[in-house]
């Protein structure tokens, strides 16, 4: 399922990253790799808060669509 639809406070592991080339690349800059471990902390108007790797990381809902869980 799309990391959009993960309830804060959850811990999931990272299956896969969709999207362009490009977009790919620039999600792994920022930590989201496969089987990587990812919570959400919050959800605002669909863009999410999220830790990954020990960072916070603030994403829209479009980049969120593409990350599954």
């Amino acid at each position: 399922m799309p990391l959009t639809m993960v309830k804060p406070g959850e811990e999931n592991q990272i299956k896969r990253v969709g999207g362009k080339a490009e977009t790919r690349r620039f999600l792994e800059t920022l930590g989201f790799v496969a089987g990587g471990n990812v919570t959400v902390v919050s959800e605002t108007h669909g863009n999410l808060i999220v830790n990954v790797k020990d960072s916070r990381v603030a994403i829209s809902r479009e980049m969120a669509n593409k990350i599954m869980v």
